[in-house]
């Protein structure tokens, strides 16, 4: 297969986006593709060099004339830089703001030598699309685009509602490695956090943005406790980290959550964990809960946004309705009350986590998409 080289701009922070955007970064280059990522600064799972893999971080330049630095015109600048000097075929962008602008920007300048593709992760359609200040701009960076993806069926029908989308919208849904997320990793780093081994671990990872729901985490969790030994874990943070501790305080559990703040892998957690709490207001696909079934965690989590696509109701999870704090406390008993029960779920988890979305099944479908788009059919 010949190789594509490809820029990839993303948000290098800690969020889904970021993580599926670096993740398809490293899979393309191992693939022998050669992968560009420019951004303000070094994403986060790029922790050592790897080859095929270059980083191009962008400056912004700090004139006393600007009260908020111009960073889109500096990420599109550095598009137009890198893909003179490295002869990039495509961008490839997560987020349509600023993200997709900038590369549309940077495509007119290079006039047009090279191909523009966004993947839509949710947040820039289900928050940033309901500001007027961005609707029109992230409706026409969207519609320039020469290829457009979103990450479950849930997005791209919501993208199709919300905007005046003109072209052709392709689902590719977020995927993970079966190698690193797998029951066999190494557990040994959360099994110190067990007071006995009869304790069932509970873990939710976010942002601790109030969409998660942090403090339902923590309620339905109370509820788990009450009927069996059990301990929470809470990894990452976020604004809302106060109030998960606050909420545990009142419940008077405080001594049964442990907060591990933001990890940089988070497969030996989840391959300890017993249970995946994902409580959410809106999740547009779910990543954590994809990545917990990968490591045979059964999941329950609310039934919204992409999450009926990626966890089986009854199978390899349960999903409840927002906010049913009552109706996941039960969910949760089921599976952790009977081994054979919480054993056959663990088992569908991981199958259905291997079978739909591992990397093997998902990179090709970026790479005939690269080509489709670069062939222009």
């Amino acid at each position: 297969m010949e190789k594509l080289r490809i820029g990839i701009t993303c948000y290098p922070s800690y969020g889904g986006s970021g993580v599926v955007a670096t993740e398809l970064g490293k899979q393309l280059a191992q693939r022998g593709h050669e992968v560009h990522f420019i951004t303000y600064e070094v994403p986060f799972r790029l922790s050592r060099f790897e080859e095929n893999i270059y980083f191009h971080g962008v400056e912004v330049p700090n004139y006393p004339l600007f009260n908020h630095p111009p960073y889109l015109i500096a990420l599109a600048n550095k598009m137009v830089e890198v893909t003179k000097y490295h002869s990039l075929d495509l961008l490839h962008v997560h987020y349509a703001i600023p993200h997709a602008t900038a590369a549309y920007l940077a495509r007119s300048v290079l006039q047009g030598r090279t191909r523009v593709i966004t993947t839509l992760h949710g947040t820039d359609i289900t928050l940033l699309g309901s500001d007027p200040s961005f609707a029109e701009i992230i409706a026409f960076s969207i519609n320039q685009s020469d290829g457009v993806t979103t990450i479950s069926d849930s997005l791209r029908r919501e993208t199709l509602e919300e905007f005046p989308i003109e072209t052709d919208v392709r689902t590719i849904y977020n995927f993970i490695d079966p190698v690193e997320y797998r029951r066999e990793s190494d557990p040994s780093c959360c099994r110190c956090l067990r007071t006995h081994d009869r304790e069932r671990l509970i873990v939710h990872i976010s942002n601790f943005r109030p969409v998660k729901r942090i403090e339902d985490v923590v309620r339905v969790f109370a509820g788990i406790e009450k009927e069996m030994p059990a301990r929470l874990l809470m990894v990452g943070d976020g604004p809302d980290s106060t109030l998960a501790r606050q909420t545990a305080k009142c419940f008077g559990i405080q001594d049964k959550v442990s907060f591990l703040g933001k990890v940089d892998r988070v497969a030996p957690v989840l391959a300890a964990s017993d249970l995946l709490l994902l409580p959410s207001e809106k999740e547009s696909f779910g990543l954590v809960a994809l990545e917990a079934m990968a490591c045979g965690v059964p999941v329950v989590a609310s039934n919204t946004g992409g999450l009926p696509e990626v966890v089986e109701e009854g199978v390899s999870g349960f999903l409840r309705p927002v906010g049913a704090v009552d109706a996941m406390v039960e969910a949760a008993l089921t599976l952790l009350g009977e081994e054979a029960t919480w054993s056959g779920f663990s088992t569908a988890a991981r199958s259905r986590a291997v079978g739909h979305f591992s990397t093997d099944t998902i990179i090709p479908q970026y790479e005939a998409y690269y080509r489709q788009v670069l062939s222009g059919c």
